[in-house]
């Protein structure tokens, strides 16, 4: 068989049209390349995007929250206003209460002259309590009850057999409360164990 001579016009053909299949696969390489780089931009600024968006997200969760806080301390603030607007001037009206009753405790009501007189004062220290009580200013009388140091103040100790130690057997003087706020402790005589109880338990 006789060898194919090669053409050297056709050699010459195929190197055109192979540097072009070159320059072709190296301009698709480019674009990929071209396109990953693109691509990778594009998600780092998509993750700095979401980054920023997380960021105001909380930025505008602590916001509201904050305004939140703020409102609902008004609110208290305001609530606190109107329950205890009236403290000051409550504990100002105490005295006067506390001379009423101390008038009417030593009134005698079976003097005949006196009567009207003890009566109208009764009527008197009654409006005025009821005039409180709608208010929720309340009296502490707290004899016969536990001493509580929150509401009370011992103004002396009582050996007293007959009840428990520790508990209020007198009053010198009511105490008021507003709204649950201590206005003015009761003034009280507190019950001890007597001496020979301890020296039984002794």
């Amino acid at each position: 068989m006789s060898e194919q001579k090669s053409n050297p016009e056709q050699n010459e053909e195929m190197q055109p049209e192979q540097s072009a299949a070159e320059e072709i696969v190296a301009e698709e390489g480019a674009s990929v390349e071209s396109s990953d780089q693109q691509i990778n931009s594009l998600k780092a600024e998509l993750e700095a995007a979401q980054e920023e968006v997380a960021k105001v997200s909380e930025q505008a969760l602590r916001a509201q929250a904050d305004a939140q806080n703020v409102k609902r301390r008004a609110e208290q603030d305001v609530e606190k206003a109107h329950k205890f607007a009236l403290e000051k001037f409550s504990a100002d009206l105490l005295p006067v209460i506390d001379s009423l009753e101390r008038a009417v405790d030593s009134a005698n009501a079976e003097d005949e002259a006196q009567k009207a007189m003890v009566e109208g004062m009764q009527m008197t220290l009654k409006m005025f309590q009821d005039a409180l009580g709608k208010y929720n200013l309340v009296a502490l009388d707290p004899v016969g009850e536990p001493f509580d140091p929150q509401f009370h103040e011992a103004m002396s100790m009582q050996e007293n057999a007959d009840v428990e130690p520790g508990t209020v057997i007198a009053a010198f003087q009511k105490g008021y409360t507003l709204n649950g706020r201590l206005v003015r402790p009761a003034m009280v005589v507190v019950s001890k164990a007597s001496q020979s109880k301890v020296d039984e338990q002794a």
